[in-house]
């Protein structure tokens, strides 16, 4: 999971849901745009933040990259200000640092100053998200900026053994997966192609505007109206389009990537659950990552305490359209072989009665529960985390998630592991020094599980 989020079900002992309440406000326009405020006094700082759900997964092949493109060309020239970079001239005028990501299920833009300024600041957002005029010149120098974002990530060994993973994980849908897009796409974008993103997806019943800190909620309430009331409501972006589904993986796979590197980096990938379709389960994935992630646990004390493994990570990434589940390890060239059959072994094992004990169960809970609540109280981080949640899942989910997590069982936790792990089709990728591989004789067969279904 990318972000922690926080709480609740009426009754439970967590309670988190009840305190969220206490200040986070929500309203709907009547245009449709989600208005969300979690106010947090001490200091007179604000964050204004968009979100849309746009992102990779809208991409279909031909399209990859173009809505990290038109990220970058959000706080460009727009019909309130026309020239280039009096954008960024107001901003400063204002006091406001500001920035946008694109990842896989939304597109995000965020703006902090201080709180006394947040009627200007909601004012120059809202011209930026509903007039862009994508400027030939401003489009061809954000371009180059991208492009060497790509070469920056194509140099990374990293970057290119996920990719590699990415694709055999998600056959014949890479495209809706692949957010930082490919180069020959990047490089023929046109302000046709941005107009149309925007026709299509920025529109206000696709969009939340997220405020958090010094600010007082009807106060935005009366500002989000002002300056976004009249923008027109769109058609929604995916009835006439509908993402189609995530394919399911037939049969497991290998992709060995020969780099420069020291150690060898193994992962192991599955598909994971979709969190409209199985919310469940992705509370028991995320109690199940963190229990397995404790110094602690057998998984460490059977292959990084054996020093067989110089770590192991494990990791959900909840998403709408299938999340991958990840365990990440390095280990040596010489021990690579004995490493991996060890590692498959366990695989095999993560739903088995006591793997996990009581103990390490509501000791993950009762950290992730904490560590939410540190969350809190950072409003520019808070803004980003709302937002992501709103985007892939929606606001109930994000207010619902510490005491939905912490009412996971031990069988949940197992009946996750069953259903999305043990015994299930997985990518394995290996990235390794050249020469490595024929050096110590490695095929398939050493590296994937003895059975697949």
């Amino acid at each position: 999971m990318l972000f922690a989020a926080g709480a609740l079900a009426p009754g439970s002992a967590w309670g988190q849901r009840a305190e969220l309440e206490k200040f986070i406000r929500h309203r709907v326009l009547a245009n449709g745009l989600e208005v969300i405020v979690a106010q947090s006094r001490g200091v007179p700082i604000a964050t204004i933040e968009f979100d849309v759900r746009n992102g990779s997964f809208t991409q279909r092949p031909g399209t990859e990259g173009l809505a990290h493109m038109y990220e970058h060309m959000f706080f460009k020239a727009n019909a309130q200000l026309p020239e280039p970079d009096a954008f960024v001239k107001r901003a400063s005028e204002l006091g406001a640092t500001f920035n946008g990501t694109t990842q896989e299920e939304r597109v995000n833009y965020y703006m902090t100053l201080p709180s006394d300024s947040l009627a200007g600041g909601l004012r120059l957002m809202a011209a930026a998200i509903r007039w862009p005029r994508f400027l030939g010149e401003e489009l061809e120098r954000e371009r180059e900026v991208v492009l060497g974002e790509y070469d920056r990530n194509e140099s990374n060994p990293f970057f290119e053994l996920q990719q590699a993973m990415g694709k055999a994980l998600y056959p014949g849908q890479w495209s809706r997966k692949n957010v930082i897009g490919e180069r020959t796409v990047l490089q023929r974008v046109t302000p046709a192609q941005m107009l149309e993103i925007q026709r299509r997806y920025y529109v206000p019943n696709n969009t939340a505007l997220i405020v958090t800190g010094d600010v007082d909620p009807d106060t935005v309430f009366a500002l989000a109206e002002r300056f976004l009331g009249d923008w027109p409501r769109g058609e929604d972006p995916f009835a006439a389009e509908p993402i189609p589904a995530i394919p399911a993986l037939a049969s497991s796979s290998v992709v060995y990537v020969e780099r420069p590197v020291g150690a060898v980096t193994v992962m192991l990938q599955w598909q994971g659950p979709s969190v409209r379709k199985d919310p469940a389960a992705t509370f028991a994935a995320d109690v199940f990552s963190d229990a397995l992630n404790q110094p602690g646990s057998l998984l460490q004390r059977r292959l990084v305490d054996t020093g067989l493994f110089q770590s192991i990570n494990v990791n959900y990434y909840t998403l709408n359209q299938v999340g991958p589940i990840t365990i990440a390890g390095q280990t040596t060239p010489e021990r690579l072989k004995e490493a991996m059959a060890a590692l498959q072994q366990e695989v095999q094992r993560l739903a088995d009665p006591g793997y996990i004990t009581p103990e390490q169960l509501q000791a993950t809970k009762a950290e992730r529960a904490v560590s939410t609540a540190f969350g809190f109280d950072r409003p520019s981080e808070h803004a980003k985390t709302i937002g992501f949640w709103w985007s892939v899942s929606g606001l109930e989910y994000y207010m619902g998630y510490v005491d939905n997590m912490g009412a996971q069982s031990l069988e949940d936790v197992r009946a996750y592991a069953r259903k999305y792990i043990v015994g299930k089709p997985m990518v394995v990728g290996i990235l390794l020094p050249p020469g490595v591989k024929g050096a110590i004789g490695l095929s398939d067969a050493d590296v994937l599980p003895r059975i697949v279904p």
